[in-house]
């Protein structure tokens, strides 16, 4: 399998895919939006945008399955299959703003080999594949080298529905608030995850997240040089809903800080 070939052929749809999504949002003021849960939206784009992913993807990799948010492909592969989320950072994507983005993930039993994410406003294709080294548009991008986190800025995203651990998670807030360059929230899992991996952040951490939300970009962070946990410092990050990313660097600062606040 030659993964920087398929690699390229994801970038390819995933800009595809985005033009059609950034063209709906210029053409339609009006977007029709359904509810999920609690915050938890979804549009025609998103759905519309997984089914063209979905096609694309068959043709790349015919015996792969799918893991997609919007549940348009249901098939399982024996040992590849795509982990995608159509439209990350819906809720940006309703109101107007950015970012929002394109996630895809290969993985192959449970290791992630291949990650592309393309945020559509700046029209920025992170990638990277297994052994590969990461990339923006072409270009070769690794994590910063700040070794504190007095130096950091952080990026995390708030929880919209599971509030059980909104105490320690403020509590760790707090803490990035008085002791870096300050804290981001985006809107975009993917997108945070993707600026780690090219040093515009050097840490970003959330819980409540779905492996759509975090697979491509785990792997362009580890790629890109970076480091990946849970917040208890295990692998359990793609589909146990917490997420640690940094550099190389400042990762045990920056994971002693999470787990002290956000550790079961």
């Amino acid at each position: 399998m030659n993964l920087e070939n398929i690699c390229s052929e994801v970038c390819i749809l995933a800009k595809e895919v985005g033009e059609f999504i950034i063209n709906e949002r210029k053409s339609n003021h009006n977007i029709n939006v359904e509810t999920k849960g609690l915050h938890d939206f979804v549009t025609y784009v998103d759905k519309t945008s997984e089914q063209k992913l979905v096609n694309g993807l068959m043709h790349i990799l015919p015996e792969a399955g799918f893991i997609a948010e919007e549940g348009t492909s249901t098939k399982k592969g024996e040992k590849y299959n795509w982990i995608i989320d159509p439209l990350d950072g819906t809720t940006n994507f309703i109101h107007g703003i950015s970012p929002f983005a394109i996630s895809i993930a290969l993985s192959s039993k449970e290791h992630i080999i291949l990650g592309v994410i393309f945020e559509i406003s700046l029209k920025e294709c992170f990638y990277a594949w297994k052994d590969g080294g990461a990339y923006l548009n072409g270009d070769k991008i690794k994590v910063s080298d700040k070794k504190e986190i007095k130096d950091s800025l952080i990026a995390t995203g708030f929880p919209y529905y599971d509030y059980e651990r909104l105490q320690p998670f403020m509590l760790s807030l707090e803490h990035f608030m008085k002791n870096s360059h300050g804290v981001r929230r985006l809107g975009s899992a993917a997108t945070d995850l993707a600026y780690v991996a090219c040093g515009r952040f050097e840490a970003f951490y959330e819980y409540s997240l779905n492996p759509w939300d975090v697979a491509a970009g785990a792997c362009i962070v580890e790629q890109a040089g970076g480091k990946v946990s849970d917040f208890s410092g295990k692998n359990n990050y793609i589909y146990g809903k917490e997420i640690i990313a940094s550099n190389n660097a400042c990762f045990n600062e920056f994971f002693n800080i999470v787990n002290q606040h956000m550790s079961k």
